[in-house]
């Protein structure tokens, strides 16, 4: 495999990209959460929280994949990614209505934890094969999870309208055990490429260790800029259906704001990342947040047609600034322990995406979700504006 990959490692990427077009799940959650809702009886706060608790998942699941793939390789990480995907699926076709908290633990909880696997998987091994591309990498890759949305949500309304949502799940489990499963066969970090590139390097970069890692104030400020980008986006992808009807949009104009906001998440994912290559992960990510505070601000007033062009937007900000930080994290900590050191960033992601909507049911205004999003990012702003390099070279 290692020489098969060698003369073909592009074949990572193809892989990889294949993977993560059936792993985006919290990209097209707003399609789900309709049929769901009909099929198990649950409300809409029940409802938009199984997506809170699956993207709260993936940030606990970082972690664990992360130290997974670090100590057992990618491809084994994969694998158990696409088992407890499969298995999440699956179960979700067999659960009884009106549980909600049974869909949280039997759903939630192992897709959350399957994409989770995946993703650092496959982000930490392109970027080893492609040591000195790793924007453009990171880009391809998770430009695959944006297009994911669109791909999920043709597949869901398809699916579940003519077999319904437990059909829809079983039709998806299969797939993702098939798909994700293959793929992950081809993953495996390089080694020979690797140790030829340490050896010419005078002074490499220093390798953070977990514990190193929480000891620097790097770390707990790239934690809070990953937390505080989520409002601005996971606090209307639950809704944006019902959001865009109630501003105007028929119900099927509505589905087309998942659609085509899954286009703008790809291209944010494809291009801020390479864009990071040229001016530095901290200067894109200024830009990106400086967006989502002006994106949310607007996103207030938008009706109809605009309700579509604002999220669009906002989606290409947000997965951009996503992209970005798979790099930030090794050009900060190192490529040897990237797997479990990205997982700890992805926390924040966790901590915000279900502490922001806990916050703006608190607040009990339709007005309030808004400016939770504005304020966050204007708080991101400052933590990105305090952020310095740990390895003596422009971040």
């Amino acid at each position: 495999m290692e020489q098969f990959l060698q003369k073909n490692k592009w074949s990572i990427l193809a892989a990889g990209a294949a993977i993560q077009i059936l792993t985006g799940i919290p990209a097209a959650w707003g399609v789900f959460q309709g049929p769901v809702r009909q099929e198990y009886g649950f409300d809409e706060g029940a409802a938009s929280f199984i997506f809170s608790f699956t993207i709260g998942a993936f940030g606990l699941g970082c972690v664990i994949g992360g130290y997974l793939q670090d100590k057992a390789g990618p491809r084994i990480a994969g694998f158990a990614g696409t088992a407890l995907l499969t298995g999440g699926f699956t179960a979700a076709g067999f659960l009884p209505a009106e549980k909600a908290w049974i869909f949280y633990l039997c759903f939630s909880l192992p897709v959350g934890l399957g994409c989770a696997f995946l993703y650092p998987a496959v982000m930490s091994c392109a970027q080893k094969w492609f040591a000195d591309k790793k924007g453009l990498t990171t880009g391809i890759v998770g430009g695959a999870v944006g297009f994911s949305g669109a791909a999920l949500t043709f597949l869901v309304r398809w699916l579940a309208g003519g077999w319904g949502i437990r059909v829809c799940f079983w039709v998806l489990a299969a797939l993702m055990l098939l798909v994700c499963g293959g793929g992950s066969i081809l993953l495996q970090n390089p080694k020979s490429a690797g140790q030829k590139k340490q050896q010419t390097k005078k002074a490499p970069p220093k390798d953070y260790t977990p514990r190193e890692m929480f000891k620097t104030k790097q770390y707990w400020l790239g934690f809070l800029v990953v937390g505080l980008a989520t409002p601005a986006v996971l606090l209307f992808s639950p809704i944006i259906v019902q959001l865009g009807q109630d501003r105007g949009l028929s119900e099927e104009a509505a589905h087309w704001a998942i659609i085509i906001g899954a286009v703008g998440s790809a291209a944010g994912r494809l291009a801020m990342p390479a864009l990071s290559d040229k001016i530095g992960r901290r200067a894109t990510d200024l830009i990106l947040f400086t967006g989502l505070a002006g994106l949310s601000a607007a996103f207030i007033f938008a009706q109809n047609w605009w309700v579509i062009a604002a999220y669009t937007a906002l989606t290409f900000c947000y997965s951009g600034e996503a992209a970005v930080i798979p790099s930030m994290c090794t050009d900060l900590f190192g490529m040897k322990n990237t797997g479990v050191n990205y997982g700890f960033l992805a926390l924040g992601m966790s901590a915000g995406s279900i502490g922001f909507p806990l916050l703006a049911k608190a607040l009990n205004l339709e007005l309030g979700r808004h400016f939770i999003a504005i304020g966050a990012a204007l708080a991101g702003l400052l933590c990105l504006w305090a952020l310095k390099p740990t390895q003596g070279e422009k971040l």
